[in-house]
């Protein structure tokens, strides 16, 4: 069902690219193709496959490189010397970044992509398709555009919302919107899966009901602080809360019982997956997940001459949130599983994971990956695990330069364990509620970490790190932060130590423990000061030279 699905909508993303995926504008012109009128859309499998785009290719431009760049980098999550991340991880991010602009087109063609997918079947489903079926489509291309405009809305603030690509096209004077009413536009558009969606999936991958239920209580968590000051509005709290609880008791969902199985693509749509965007490797361009490309630190361990990554790695911020691994300059370890998942450290071991080295004669070989340690004994970087899945030969072959198809996690049960904990602790210094312990303690269970017997907002977002590093979502922890406390998400992030380590392995072929410092020898800036002027991305240049109108004052949204 999977694979007929995918093959039969590689003609219509390329049709429905027509609309936003080339040229300058964040809206070109729609459409021409048939599949636009009523020669289309006949049966459910016709809206199926209609549909079935929405999971990948309008979400590429941001998967590619952005989502780490900024969904990391911003975060704190990252360091780097002379990466095309340096401009995020420094807050340098200007209207001519490319991944903003990248991140901004991608962010528009999922919302101008849903558009012509709910406006056409509403204008051309035929008879044979189901009520079902249509309000399911229906309710995909709702909570893709929701999430869309929750991207922009958290990345640029005020931003304008559309519904319609034939009005905006025409529309000279476009203006942003107020970033409250686009909160209430995003609420609504999620809501609506949770109404129209099924429990169980028409087809592996496909969104259900839990996943609008958890999504939209992540997004009622975020804006229970929009408009606030200092406290959130626990009205938010309270349906977060809610709609997070009938998710993790109804939905079926179970954590992974290790993490590191998270991350390997023979485990796509596991039991913990709510949503992710569905990849192939040997589709059309934009149909594949090409971040291994990006974050593997040699092509030595790709197989294909990609392998750019070699440039980043974890912040010491970062290493210093895992127990016990970076501890002043003396040999540190941790208990925590779900570092080696995420981040390479010198000697660490990797059975499903191979690399090409020279033996002792100068021969080529392939051998277990064992993470090197430079000729001088240490390392200047925790290089990225998570996400790089190796060689053709370590997936089946399903690995080819800039392409894999392992999926890339939008939402998943620990994050919905998390949100619940956090609606659960509102406004609180601190809570104790045997609830928000037991679903907090069992993402730490799971890691291999203590449990704990209280809960702060500190424990909650320190978790989070742990959880989510590089799956693109600590900037956005950030934003939730600082609707309600904008003082202490600056302070914060102006403090995160940013530069480079100095990695010591007690032993380079196995090590158990690492000397973990910042490198002496890196004279570079290590923290950046951050504020309200480079909080929010800037809007891209070429789009402010094209619509002057989007500086004008935001207004709020009219609904219809």
């Amino acid at each position: 069902m999977k694979r007929k699905i995918y093959k039969s909508y590689i003609a219509i993303a390329t049709a429905l690219a027509l609309l936003t995926g080339c040229g300058d504008d964040f809206i070109n012109q729609p459409p021409t193709d048939s599949i636009v009128d009523a020669n289309f859309y006949k049966t459910d499998a016709q809206v199926l496959a209609a549909s079935a785009p929405l999971y990948n290719a309008v979400w590429f431009a941001y998967n590619d490189k952005a989502s780490h760049g900024i969904g990391d980098g911003r975060g704190g999550v990252l360091s780097a010397n002379y990466s095309y991340q340096l401009e995020n991880i420094t807050f340098r991010t200007t209207g001519a970044t490319a991944e903003n602009y990248a991140s901004w087109r991608a962010f528009y063609n999922v919302v101008g992509q849903s558009n012509v997918l709910i406006n056409n079947l509403n204008k051309y489903a035929g008879a044979d398709v189901t009520d079902g079926i249509k309000q399911h489509a229906i309710a995909e291309a709702r909570f893709m555009r929701g999430l869309a405009y929750a991207y922009l809305v958290q990345n640029y603030g005020a931003v304008p919302v559309f519904t319609d690509n034939i009005a905006i096209l025409q529309d000279t004077t476009v203006t942003r919107n107020t970033v409250e009413s686009v909160w209430e536009f995003i609420c609504r558009d999620i809501r609506y899966g949770t109404i129209h969606l099924p429990e169980t999936p028409v087809a592996k991958g496909r969104l259900t009901k839990w996943a609008a239920e958890g999504m939209l209580a992540k997004m009622y968590l975020t804006r229970a602080g929009v408009g606030q000051s200092g406290s959130r509005n626990q009205t938010y709290l309270d349906s977060a809360r809610v709609l997070a609880k009938d998710v993790i008791e109804n939905s079926g969902a179970s954590l992974m019982a290790d993490y590191e199985e998270l991350f390997k693509m023979k485990n796509n749509n596991n039991s913990e997956t709510l949503f992710a965007l569905q990849w192939v490797y040997n589709g059309d361009w934009g149909t594949q997940n090409s971040v291994q490309a990006f974050l593997a630190f040699s092509s030595s361990i790709t197989g294909t001459a990609d392998g750019w990554g070699g440039d980043l790695g974890a912040s010491i911020y970062m290493l210093s949130k895992y127990e016990g691994l970076v501890q002043n300059g003396i040999f540190g370890s941790t208990p925590d599983k779900r570092r080696k998942a995420s981040f390479m450290l010198p000697g660490d071991h990797y059975s499903y994971i191979h690399q090409q080295v020279l033996d002792n004669n100068g021969n080529s070989v392939i051998q277990e990956l064992v993470v090197p340690t430079g000729a001088s004994g240490y390392n200047t970087r925790a290089w990225i695990k998570k996400y790089v899945v190796g060689r053709a030969e370590d997936n089946d072959g399903k690995v080819l330069q800039q392409r894999t198809e392992i999926q890339t996690y939008m939402l998943r049960l620990a994050d919905v364990y998390l949100v619940y904990a956090e609606a659960i602790l509102g406004n609180n210094a601190s809570t104790s509620d045997a609830e928000a312990l037991k679903y907090f303690n069992m993402v730490r269970t799971r890691a291999g970490v203590p449990e704990k017997t209280s809960l702060t907002w500190d424990d909650i977002f320190n978790e989070r790190h742990l959880e989510f590093a590089m799956e693109g979502q600590m900037w956005y922890d950030f934003v939730r932060l600082h609707y309600y406390d904008p003082q202490r998400a600056y302070d914060i992030l102006s403090n995160q130590h940013r530069g480079f380590t100095r990695i010591t392995p007690d032993d380079p072929d196995a090590a158990t423990s690492w000397k973990i410092e910042p490198d002496p020898d890196y004279t570079g800036q290590t923290t950046f000061s951050v504020g309200d002027g480079n909080f929010n991305l800037p809007i891209p240049e070429n789009e402010l030279a094209k619509a002057p109108s989007l500086r004008r004052e935001p207004v709020p949204y009219v609904f219809q």
